[in-house]
C-alpha cells in the first residue's frame, strides 16, 4: 500500500481539489454537495451553483474534506465530517445513524479519472484514517457500495466507496440496510 498525505480543503487546495474532480465537478456536477443538500437544492445548483457552495465551505469548520495526494500530484478528494454536517445523510432511511456515538462520516471518496483502478483507495482510507484520529476522532464510518453480480460501480454510485477496499483499510461490517451496501467502521 503506498503512503499518500492529505490536506484539508482550503482557498490553498482549491484548485487541487478541481484538478481531481475535473471539468464536470465529479458526477454530473455534483461537486460534492450531494449529501449535504436537499435533492432539490442540489439539482438546482447542479454543476456552478454546486461548485460555489462548496468553494464557500473551503477553509472552515468542520473541515468539509481532505484532497489526497500521492507525492505532489492530487489523485483523490474525500468528503467526511461529523454526520450532522451531511444533513441528507442523516435523513437517509437507507443509512440512518446507527447510535449516539460521534463518527468521522466518510461521505464520498472520489479518485481522479487518472487513478481509477490502480489500488489507491485502501491508502487513501488510511490517510483519511489517520487525520480522523489526530483530528480527534474515535472512529470512522463509510458507506460504501458492494458491486454485485461482476459488475463494475460507476463514479456516481461508487462515490461512497468500494466495500473491499474499506475491508484491506482494517473497517469491519457494522450494518447491512441494503445486500449491495454495508456501513463499515473503523476505530482510529
Amino acid at each position: 500500500m503506498r503512503s499518500l498525505t492529505v490536506k484539508e480543503l482550503s482557498k490553498e487546495t482549491w484548485g487541487d481539489f478541481e484538478s481531481v474532480l475535473g471539468a464536470n465537478g465529479g458526477a454530473r456536477g455534483c461537486w460534492c454537495m450531494h449529501w449535504r443538500l436537499s435533492i432539490k437544492e442540489w439539482t438546482e445548483g447542479k454543476g456552478e451553483g454546486n461548485r460555489k457552495a462548496m468553494k464557500r465551505l473551503a477553509g472552515r469548520e468542520p473541515v468539509p474534506g481532505l484532497v489526497v495526494y500521492d507525492g505532489d500530484a492530487p489523485v483523490a478528494w474525500c468528503s467526511l465530517g461529523p454526520r450532522s454536517a451531511f444533513p441528507r445523510l442523516e435523513r437517509s432511511p437507507l443509512l440512518k445513524g446507527l447510535g449516539d456515538e460521534e463518527v468521522c462520516a466518510i461521505a464520498c471518496v472520489y479518485v481522479e479519472k487518472g487513478h481509477r483502478g490502480s489500488g489507491l483507495l485502501p491508502g487513501i482510507l488510511e490517510a483519511v484514517c489517520d487525520w480522523a484520529s489526530a483530528a480527534g476522532y474515535a472512529t470512522a464510518e463509510g458507506y460504501p457500495v458492494e458491486p454485485r453480480d461482476g459488475r463494475r460501480a460507476g463514479a456516481d454510485t461508487a462515490m461512497t466507496g468500494i466495500a473491499g477496499a474499506f475491508l484491506d483499510a482494517g473497517f469491519s461490517e457494522v450494518a447491512r440496510p441494503r445486500a449491495d451496501r454495508p456501513i463499515m467502521r473503523r476505530k482510529v
